[in-house]
C-alpha cells in the first residue's frame, strides 16, 4: 500500500484501519510507544476530568509562555482543523510538520491494530517528543485508565470536575467515572484534584497507589471579591490576581488547579506571581463560554452534559438583559439530551435545532422531537419556560445560525452549543461577526480571524 502523502489522506487511513478494541490496559498502545523509541525529560502535566479540561490545559499554557518557558500541548478533539490538537509554544504545528510521525507510527505498529485516537495520539506524541519543548501538557481525551495519553508518566496529574458524560464506556455514575479517572495518578507523583466533591473511589485510589494527592479546600485554596482573587497552597502564595480572561463562574475552580499544579513543579518549572497574572489575562480558548460581540450577540460553547450546560446556563443568566435568546443546539446522540436540556428551556425563546456530520449525532428532527416532549414536560409540570417558544430543525450548524439571525433582531443574542461539531460547524468559515446597526433582522458576516 502506497503511504499516503497528506493530512487529510493519513487521516481518512486511520479512520479505514479503525478497530474497536475491548482490551482491558494500554500495552498494545505502550507497545507501539516503546518502539518508536521517543521520550520527553521535559516535566510532563497531564489533565483530566469531564469539564474544565480544555480551560485547564489553556490556563497552563499561558502562565507557562508568560514565565518564559517553550510548551506542547495535546488537546482533543478540535473545532475545525485537525492541526489544532498538537501546538508548540502558542502555534499549532503545520500539517507538513505532522507527516514523517504519521509514517514513524505507521512504520514500527506492524500488525498492532490501533483506533484512530490511538494512532492520532501517537503521532501527537511524537511530534512534541521531537519539538523537545520546555514543558509539555496532555489532555486526556476520555476517562484515563484506558486513555491513549495514559501511556505517558506524567509528572504531575490534574483532574478538573467530575461529571456524567461517557457512561456507556466509563460507568453509570460519578464514582465510576471517578474511578476510571483517578488512573492518570501515579505513585508518589503529585496529583491535583479540582473538584470540590471528589468521588470516594478516586480518592480511595489515590491512597492505594500513593499518589501526592492535593485537594482543592485542603491543600490548596482561592478567595476573591468582584475585583480580584487570592490563592494558596502548601507553600506558595498569589494575592490580587486578576479574573482569568476565559469566561464563567467556573473558571477560578479550573485557575486554582493550574496553581497547584505549578506549585507542584516549582523546583523544575517555576513561575511568579507576574506571569501567572499575565498569563491568566492573556489566555483564549475558542468555544468555552465565548462571547461574540456583535448585533445581536453571539455565545459559543461546547456545554453537552448535564454539569456543563448547567453552567453555561449559569454564565447565560448572569449577562444582563436581552430581550429574546435563540439557540443552535446539535448534539450526540447518546448524550443525556433530556436530562440536561431544562436548564436552557426558561432562557432560550426559539430553538434551531441542528444535524451534524457524524454518525453519533441526533438528526435535527430527533433533537426537535426531544426538545418538544421536554417542553411539553416541563409545562404540564409547571415549569418555567418562556411563551410561544417556537423549535426548528436544519441540516447543518451554519444553515441554522443564518436562520437564528434572520430571526433575531439586533438586541437579542444567539447561543451556538451542545457539540464540538456544533460549534466547529459555525466557526468553518472563520468567526461569524454579526451585525444589524439598525435593529433590523441581523446580517452575518464572516471574519477569517480565529481564536
Amino acid at each position: 500500500m502506497t503511504a499516503p502523502t497528506t493530512l487529510e489522506a493519513w487521516l481518512a487511513q486511520c479512520e479505514r484501519l479503525h478497530t474497536k478494541s475491548g482490551d482491558t490496559d494500554l500495552a498494545r498502545v505502550a507497545a507501539v510507544w516503546a518502539r518508536l523509541e521517543r521520550r520527553f525529560t521535559m516535566p510532563v502535566i497531564t489533565v483530566a476530568g469531564t469539564n474544565g479540561k480544555g480551560s485547564t490545559c489553556a490556563m497552563l499554557e499561558a502562565i507557562a509562555r508568560q514565565a518564559g518557558y517553550r510548551t506542547g500541548l495535546y488537546t482533543s478533539p478540535h473545532l475545525v482543523r485537525f492541526e489544532e490538537r498538537c501546538r508548540v509554544d502558542g502555534v499549532p504545528l503545520p500539517a507538513a510538520a505532522l507527516l514523517p510521525h504519521f509514517a514513524a507510527v505507521d512504520a514500527v505498529r506492524g500488525d498492532t491494530p490501533l483506533t484512530w485516537f490511538e494512532f492520532t495520539t501517537l503521532v501527537i506524541l511524537s511530534a512534541l517528543a521531537e519539538a523537545a519543548p520546555d514543558v509539555v501538557i496532555l489532555e486526556i481525551g476520555l476517562g484515563g485508565r484506558l486513555d491513549a495519553v495514559n501511556i505517558i508518566d506524567a509528572d504531575c496529574a490534574v483532574i478538573a470536575t467530575i461529571d456524567l458524560d461517557h457512561m456507556e464506556l466509563l460507568g453509570p455514575d460519578r464514582e465510576s467515572i471517578g474511578w476510571e479517572k483517578a488512573h492518570v495518578m501515579r505513585s508518589g507523583r503529585p496529583a491535583v484534584v479540582g473538584d470540590p466533591n471528589p468521588p470516594q473511589r478516586l480518592l480511595d485510589y489515590a491512597t492505594a497507589i500513593g499518589a501526592d494527592l492535593r485537594l482543592l479546600g485542603r491543600d490548596f485554596h482561592f478567595t476573591g471579591d468582584r475585583q480580584q482573587w487570592n490563592w494558596s497552597g502548601r507553600q506558595q502564595r498569589f494575592a490580587g490576581l486578576a479574573y482569568p480572561a476565559l469566561r464563567g463562574a467556573n473558571q477560578l475552580f479550573n485557575a486554582a488547579g493550574v496553581l497547584a499544579a505549578f506549585e507542584t513543579l516549582r523546583e523544575r518549572l517555576p513561575v511568579n506571581a507576574q506571569a501567572v497574572r499575565n498569563g491568566l489575562a492573556l489566555v483564549e480558548l475558542p468555544g468555552r463560554f465565548q462571547v461574540v460581540p456583535g448585533r445581536p450577540a453571539l455565545v459559543l460553547d461546547v456545554a453537552h452534559n448535564p454539569q456543563s450546560v448547567a453552567m453555561l446556563a449559569r454564565n447565560l443568566d448572569s449577562m444582563g438583559f436581552y430581550p429574546r435568546t435563540h439557540a443552535v443546539f446539535g448534539a450526540m446522540r447518546d448524550k443525556a439530551i433530556a436530562e440536561f436540556l431544562p436548564a436552557m428551556l426558561p432562557l432560550v425563546d426559539t430553538w434551531y435545532c441542528t444535524g451534524l456530520p457524524t454518525p453519533r449525532a441526533a438528526t435535527a428532527d430527533e433533537l426537535a422531537q426531544q426538545l418538544r416532549a421536554v417542553l411539553s414536560a416541563q409545562e404540564a409540570g409547571g415549569g418555567r419556560v418562556p411563551r410561544d417558544v417556537a423549535v426548528h430543525a436544519h441540516a447543518d450548524p451554519g444553515t441554522a445560525l443564518r436562520a437564528a439571525v434572520a430571526g433575531a433582531d439586533a438586541a437579542d443574542r444567539i447561543v451556538v452549543f451542545g457539540s464540538f461539531f456544533t460549534v466547529g460547524g459555525v466557526l468553518k468559515e472563520g468567526l461569524p461577526r454579526l451585525d444589524s446597526p439598525h435593529g433590523a433582522p441581523g446580517e452575518m458576516g464572516a471574519t477569517s480571524a480565529r481564536r
